[in-house]
């Protein structure tokens, strides 16, 4: 098993910048990709960002590229969003998540099987 717990969120406002910590413990390994989905109020949990198992690889939702930066440090089982120029649209629960094996399509939130309790984004207008 391996649990993952977010934090970082907050209130920020439009124009702002937020970084977001996920922090994988237990049965962990450094050979696994890690994601950040997140969900608004009224709306289904949407793919934000990919990061693969040695960094090398990142992929991004098409309304946060240029804007959002995902990394890791696989030595301190950690993956971080780094989110610039905040938009309200970006108001969320953001989640990150690990898949327990290889396989499976990068967005699709099924191809998930470990996922922290989410943290709030909260931008201002």
């Amino acid at each position: 098993q391996v649990q993952l717990v977010e934090s970082g969120g907050g209130l920020v406002q439009t124009g702002g910048s937020l970084r977001l910590s996920c922090a994988a413990s237990g049965r962990t390994s450094s050979n696994y990709a890690v994601a950040w989905f997140r969900q608004a109020p009224g709306r289904e949990r949407e793919f934000v960002a990919h990061i693969v198992w040695n960094g090398g690889g990142t992929l991004y939702t098409e309304s946060v590229k240029g804007r959002f930066r995902i990394t890791r440090d696989n030595a301190k089982n950690m993956v971080w969003l780094q989110m610039n120029s905040l938009k309200p649209e970006d108001t969320a629960v953001y989640y990150c998540a690990a898949p327990s094996g290889f396989g499976g399509t990068y967005d699709d939130e099924r191809s998930y099987d470990y996922w922290g309790p989410g943290t709030q984004v909260t931008v201002s207008s």
